[in-house]
């Protein structure tokens, strides 16, 4: 079948290289890949900088302070949510585990963890926190597990379709499958446009719709519940309002954040969703 495919936008890559990306738009699928995507051997270069929160535990400067704190807060949202999706604790694996944090906390609260992350950082930072992670999903072949998660990860895998097959691989029959993306129907990615820093390109291949969610996973998932992501609006909003500006803190972008969450009362459209599928 023919996709249908136009171009949406060209943004610059504001956290590395520079360099600019064209946005097209899929018709079939409702969503934006990232073109030119860089081939396997070079994207890490495009993750190669200190201000790549994810895979550092840094705590110096704004950004990376609120990030922190964020993420404290969201790990025991995280925890409670994984745990109500599965009635209880049982095996998890955190995919794109970064540091280790949430996995740490979930065994700490009784889950059987697992993860994976390609980062070799990240993953060292992990393993002195107590957890071992592994660097590709081909070394769970075989595995099956009660919930799996993606938090923000989804959006950085080249090969999309192959990925999502091996996840229905490796969910157990009525198992939980999580994933949080971005959404580029959001408010403050329409105000920002070419600067919104979830665009993140090129590490961000694939924007998503709640539309192209449901329609990648349809075949062996059923969509059981969407959740906003109430945070990422400001946060995203701050970084943006940077791209722009150059300001490094900036009111408006707390008002644009704040807009972004209450029109998404209405619309449904937040900054960021997590999605809740159990397996078909």
């Amino acid at each position: 079948m023919q996709t249908h495919e136009t171009k949406y936008l060209s943004v610059k890559d504001y956290l590395v290289s520079g360099e600019s990306f064209d946005l097209v738009y899929d018709s079939d699928l409702d969503f934006l890949k990232t073109i030119p995507q860089p081939n396997t051997e070079d994207l890490p270069k495009y993750y190669e900088s200190n201000d790549y929160i994810s895979h550092t535990d840094e705590k110096s400067g704004l950004f990376s302070n609120l990030y922190q704190f964020v993420k404290k807060w969201s790990l025991h949202k995280k925890t409670k949510l994984i745990f109500d999706q599965n009635n209880g604790v049982g095996t998890l694996l955190d995919i794109g585990a970064g540091t280790g944090d949430f996995l740490k906390v979930a065994k700490e609260k009784g889950w059987q963890v697992y993860g994976m992350e390609p980062n070799k950082n990240a993953m060292k930072l992990a393993s002195e926190k107590g957890i071992e992670l592994k660097s590709t999903l081909n070394d769970f072949d075989g595995k099956q597990f009660d919930v799996i998660t993606l938090w923000h990860v989804l959006e950085h895998i080249p090969n999309l379709n192959e990925t999502i097959l091996k996840l229905s691989n490796l969910v157990k029959p009525n198992g939980t499958l999580i994933i949080a993306v971005p959404n580029f129907k959001s408010f403050d990615a329409k105000h920002y446009g070419k600067f919104w820093a979830a665009f993140d390109v090129p590490r961000h291949l694939w924007h998503f719709s709640k539309e192209s969610i449901e329609k990648l996973f349809a075949e062996n998932f059923k969509l059981h519940s969407i959740k906003p992501m109430i945070f990422d609006a400001f946060y995203v909003s701050l970084l943006s309002e940077k791209y722009k500006t150059g300001n490094k803190f900036s009111l408006k972008a707390i008002w644009i954040g704040l807009q972004s969450n209450l029109k998404a009362k209405q619309t449904k459209e937040y900054s960021s969703h997590i999605y809740c599928f159990k397996k078909v």
